[in-house]
């Protein structure tokens, strides 16, 4: 783990954080990635940022960019950010929530948003 990640958590709640890291394996298992370690959250990208997650308090809050809406048991909240892309906020409060269901739907974006949604 890097340094900006370990600077990123310090302080954080630890079962948040513990989940956060559960997250980051499920995003690097699909792929070749740039990490983006800001201040208030971490960003996947190919191309493109297509994932990325903070902490709140002692919450996970992920943010997914799709190319069509989907419906989630820990949807927050869904909203279009381009004419393409969807940004799906999502709450992870437990373990068990990190599913093969979420997996699936970060592949997606992986696969769909993180390559860039302009014609080439």
């Amino acid at each position: 783990m890097s340094a900006a990640i370990d600077e990123y958590l310090a302080g954080k709640d630890p079962d948040a954080t513990e989940r956060l890291l559960q997250f980051r394996d499920l995003v690097l298992a699909c792929g070749e990635v740039n990490e983006r370690v800001h201040r208030t959250e971490i960003a996947w990208a190919r191309t493109r940022v297509f994932a990325a997650a903070f902490i709140y308090s002692s919450r996970l809050e992920i943010a997914l960019d799709l190319r069509r809406r989907v419906h989630h048991p820990q949807l927050r909240e869904a909203f279009p950010t381009t004419k393409t892309v969807i940004t799906h906020r999502l709450t992870i409060t437990s373990d068990d929530q990190l599913d093969d269901t979420l997996a699936a739907l970060l592949a997606e974006a992986y696969d769909t948003v993180g390559p860039g949604t302009r014609a080439r």
